[in-house]
């Protein structure tokens, strides 16, 4: 199965990004290589300017070489079309880890470390202006990469960080996970609210030209207005 990710507004950086799901393949960084079943590079598209990044794959992301299609996955789907109002292709979807780890445990340091170039190369290809971390292990490793102290997922989620990156400025969220929200409904419901409140203030560029300006905005108010009245 190619489990490649669609960008569907540029194919320079579709390219660029099929380059590095190819060195996924052939990654022999650390030992999750020999025990999955497939790279689980990501998808989506940065039409909207918007990346989710969670843990790693499950195990029906390891069967099917794609991010989040198991039960957090259709949760995730159904957040960002019912809340933000996008469809599930109109964001990037990815996660820190290619590879599933066994009995989907929780990665280990080196595992991270042997896969953080590649988020990083993904990230710095598609430009965000938005980073949504999904769990403490995205926003963990994301919040030390951009100097931000991370305090924990229950204290800085649902928090705008902005921080300066090469290409301009990116928000940084954290939410919690949507696996973790599937088991217990006040962490859903937490999630939801989240998802809400920024789905409010966000909508899809309406052509290309605008694109490349990251203006996500509703009919009175902009994503800086939504910050500002945190």
């Amino acid at each position: 199965m190619e489990n490649f990710h669609t960008i569907l507004d540029n194919p320079e950086k579709d390219e660029r990004l099929k380059l590095i799901a190819e060195e996924i393949k052939k990654c022999r960084k650390c030992a999750l290589w020999e025990t999955k079943m497939n790279y689980v590079p990501g998808e989506g598209s940065g039409y909207s300017g918007i990346v989710f990044v969670g843990e790693a794959p499950g195990r029906e992301e390891d069967i099917q070489g794609r991010p989040f299609v198991g039960n957090a996955g259709k949760l995730l789907t159904e957040l960002i079309e019912e809340k933000l109002g996008l469809h599930r292709s109109q964001v990037f979807i990815t996660n820190v880890l290619k590879c599933r780890p066994p009995n989907n445990r929780d990665p280990l340091p080196e595992e991270i470390e042997a896969c953080k170039p590649y988020l990083l190369k993904q990230l710095e290809i598609l430009k965000p202006s938005t980073i949504v971390c999904l769990g403490r292990h995205s926003a963990s490793l994301l919040f030390d990469h951009f100097g931000l102290n991370f305090l924990g997922i229950t204290r800085v989620r649902g928090r705008p960080f902005e921080v300066a990156v090469e290409w301009g400025k990116v928000r940084l969220i954290a939410v919690y996970h949507p696996a973790a929200a599937l088991y217990r409904p006040q962490l859903k419901e937490v999630l939801e609210k989240d998802f809400s409140k920024l789905g409010e203030f966000v909508m899809v560029k309406e052509n290309k030209e605008n694109k490349k300006s990251r203006g996500i905005r509703t009919k009175n108010k902009t994503l800086k207005d939504f910050f500002s009245e945190l």
